[in-house]
């Protein structure tokens, strides 16, 4: 079974047809203790998580934990997960994802798209500056664009995600014209997200170095201090005024500032919030959800990433045994997920066996059981592959050849070490030997991307649209002198690469999402990785907290909406 097959996804969905029905069935239920609907198969949370409902009491310094540091303020040189909030704190983005996939005004106010798809033309807001006083403009957006596809940035994400944008224009002050090389569905999308966020340009000009410390944005904070891997502090930005319309936020922020603490311990991070030494936890430990969830002064909330689930196992199809689909097959059946997301996540991750987030705009669950947990079926899938024979150990043999690989793994919260051994000994029942070899992170990112490796353990892309996929499977994303590329296992497949480029160049919805169904469909046939969990985040705060929304893009705190209210004994 999978954790979210709920009674509230079964029906229609599973009978969806590439088109969707003019007016999409819906069923309510709840998912980990958050209220969800399901729409055509797409897994969607209430309007009312998204939107602000009352205005919120002003003043206070709101105490956040976090279990790592980014190492750096500069969105458009991360990757690191922590952006996906740490940058909605300091800047904003040209315009915003409503979470039903509506892309919506923010710092454009509105936009015309060209019938060819080639050209954007955005009106931007004449009311917005950056935190040293410098105008946001047309000029600003251009030189951010820039910076993101700059070479120099060594952007591992930004720059793949406008690599179609060919070149700017300044049209007037506040009209930016943008070129694609080609047609280019998800552009608006990408730049929704905090990655793409908008920097001082007279930063970016003139001090570039500065932005990894000194960050300077339009965003609702401004950063007052940071000590690496201890914590950093921020306070309210004086005559902010310009939060996306869609979230029905007004004027500056409710907090004063906040200070966010950086504590690795899992079990520090609920010890304090417990105690009320903090009063939010953005990584709270899934080993504590149910104590959260027990004590009536604490909310837990169990939130999923869009884009891409968490991999288990991602491989390297161009070295055996790997380089053969009947093994990959084979390993991804031999699995059991199920068990993964209990020892990674305690009962409130869910398992996984698509390429695809539940809540992707784009998801289709027509292969949500195509690798489901069969080790019957893995058996006879090497069996045709020929691994018949048997050694003294048990394990599968062809030609003398004992049937293994090598996990390359390192020390990563998000993919503890008893995951991987939970595999292996998987593996071992259908007579695979699946060694592990811990390395530090540094030397297992330059094997990753050097391609010196038999598979790799955990990782996940996130991203707000289903061309995530490209990102990670397509051909044209496998790493190279030229570009960071996440296709880390080299996979090529010419029928994936029509349908996902097809896909992102396509201006019409319903083909997209037919495009995407048949994509979802050939990667549960080719299996370039294997999916074991949801990418979720795990939030706890105190009942004093109030206001807390969600991005529509990210599915993590907006900050510019919280505030604290007197905490009731």
């Amino acid at each position: 079974m999978n954790h979210f097959i709920q009674p509230w996804l079964l029906g229609s969905a599973l009978f969806i047809a590439a088109c969707s029905p003019a007016t999409p069935p819906q069923t309510p239920g709840t998912l980990k203790g958050e209220s969800v609907t399901e729409v055509s198969g797409v897994m969607r949370y209430p309007a009312s998580d998204f939107v602000e409902q009352r205005l919120g009491e002003r003043g206070g310094t709101l105490r956040v934990s976090a279990s790592s540091d980014a190492g750096s303020f500069d969105i458009h040189a991360q990757s690191n997960g922590n952006m996906q909030w740490l940058g909605r704190i300091l800047f904003d983005c040209l315009v915003y994802q409503a979470e039903d996939g509506t892309l919506t005004p923010w710092l454009a106010k509105s936009w015309d798209i060209s019938p060819d798809g080639l050209t954007y033309t955005f009106h931007l807001r004449d009311d917005v500056t950056f935190s040293d006083g410098e105008r946001f403009d047309a000029e600003a957006v251009r030189v951010n664009l820039e910076h993101m596809r700059d070479p120099k940035t060594k952007s591992p994400l930004a720059a793949a995600y406008i690599a179609p944008y060919l070149q700017g224009r300044v049209v007037d002050d506040f009209t930016f014209e943008a070129t694609l090389r080609t047609p280019y569905a998800p552009f608006l999308d990408v730049l929704s997200q905090a990655w793409l966020g908008m920097i001082s340009p007279r930063q970016i000009l003139d001090a570039p170095k500065s932005i990894a410390s000194q960050p300077i944005g339009t965003g609702p904070f401004v950063l007052t201090g940071w000590v690496r891997d201890q914590g950093a502090s921020f306070a309210r930005r004086s005559g902010y005024h310009w939060a996306p319309p869609a979230i029905g936020h007004p004027g500056e922020a409710y907090l004063d500032g906040i200070e966010l603490s950086y504590v690795p311990e899992a079990m520090i991070r609920y010890t304090s919030l417990e105690a009320a030494d903090s009063d939010m936890a953005l990584d709270a430990p899934a080993q504590n959800a149910a104590a959260i969830r027990a004590n009536p002064a604490l909310t837990l909330r169990n939130r999923i990433r869009k884009g891409n689930p968490a991999r288990s196992i991602t491989f390297n199809v161009e070295r055996a045994p790997f380089d053969d689909v009947q093994v990959r097959q084979a390993v991804a059946k031999a699995i059991d997920r199920e068990g993964l997301a209990w020892i990674s996540g305690f009962g409130e991750y869910l398992a996984k066996g698509d390429f695809l987030a539940v809540n992707t705009p784009g998801y289709d669950p027509v292969a949500r059981d195509a690798l489901a947990f069969d080790p019957t079926a893995a058996g006879r899938l090497l069996d045709a592959a020929g691994w018949t024979g048997r050694d003294s150990q048990g394990f599968r043999t062809r030609d003398g050849q004992r049937l293994g690989a090598t996990l390359l793994t390192y020390d990563n919260p998000a993919f503890p070490a008893n995951v991987s051994v939970a595999a292996q000994a998987d593996l071992r029942k259908v007579g695979f030997d699946l060694q592990i070899e811990l390395l530090p992170i540094t030397r297992v990112m330059a094997l990753r991307y050097a391609g010196d490796f038999d598979a790799i353990g955990g990782g996940y892309w996130h991203t707000n649209t289903a061309d995530g996929l490209y990102i990670l499977y397509h051909s044209q994303s496998i790493p190279s002198a030229r570009m960071i590329g996440q296709n880390v296992g080299h996979f090529r497949d010419a029928s994936l690469d029509q349908l996902l480029g097809d896909a992102r160049r396509s201006t019409d919805p319903a083909q997209r999402r037919a495009l995407y169904r048949q994509a979802q469909q050939r990667l549960a046939e080719t299996v370039p990785a294997v999916p074991s969990v949801e990418s979720q985040m795990l939030l706890a705060y105190r009942k004093a907290v109030g206001g807390v929304l969600f991005d529509g893009s990210h599915n993590v705190p907006l900050f510019t909406s919280v505030w604290l209210a007197k905490e009731q004994p």
